[in-house]
């Protein structure tokens, strides 16, 4: 009885150090890999804005709807102006234009066009992907929303937009418990609980919330 008195002490022992060590070893392989996650999404965000960007120039509004979004980055043209000599300070004070140079032939602006795709990104880009979460599974989209709202007392109206994507996406995976205690955090705190670019409830110029 003594024996198996000591036996199940050790026993308890060795449960109480592994159950210590699991309570700090979790959160820190959780926070090292969401880190990660986190740089991955962010690029993939970054992309996704940079297209948008090109888009609403192009188009003048947002698309919430990525087959659109992916069908002007293979197809559509960007054009690009080459600049070949500059108006000196003299000659702008004369009152020279940039067009009454060109037909004086002082300075040369010729235009031609390339992909969207390579003037965005490259032409190796897998662009297809640009929908996806990474490591989200099973395999989930970024949500794209878009809409306009009136600002200022002179009621200008402003095209916004939204992508989002959140940590339960990309996170579900790992331990489960981390992860509820990250989304009531943030969402106690009044955040958005996941990675995201744009609002559209205000206008923040589609900043990044890991900016």
């Amino acid at each position: 009885m003594n024996n198996l008195f000591k036996l199940l002490l050790v026993l308890a022992s060795c449960t109480l150090a592994f159950l210590c060590y699991e309570s700090i070893v979790t959160p820190i392989e959780f926070n090292e890999e969401k880190e990660a996650r986190d740089k991955v999404i962010v690029e993939r965000l970054i992309d996704i804005r940079r297209a948008e960007t090109e888009y609403r120039n192009i188009k003048g509004d947002y698309t919430d709807n990525f087959d659109t979004l992916l069908y002007f980055i293979k197809n559509e043209k960007a054009k690009i102006v080459l600049k070949e000599g500059e108006l000196t300070d003299k000659q702008l004070e004369d009152g020279l234009t940039e067009k009454k140079a060109v037909e004086l032939g002082l300075i040369k602006r010729d235009t031609t066009y390339v992909s969207m795709l390579e003037n965005l990104f490259s032409k190796d880009y897998p662009v297809d992907s640009l929908r996806y979460i990474p490591f989200s599974s099973p395999r989930q989209e970024f949500t794209l929303e878009k809409s306009e709202i009136t600002t200022g007392s002179a009621g200008i109206k402003v095209k916004v937009m939204a992508a989002k994507a959140p940590y339960v996406s990309y996170l579900n995976d790992l331990d489960k418990q981390e992860l509820i205690n990250l989304v009531e955090t943030t969402e106690k705190l009044e955040k958005y609980p996941g990675l995201k670019f744009g609002d559209i409830e205000q206008a923040n110029n589609n900043a990044g919330n890991w900016e």
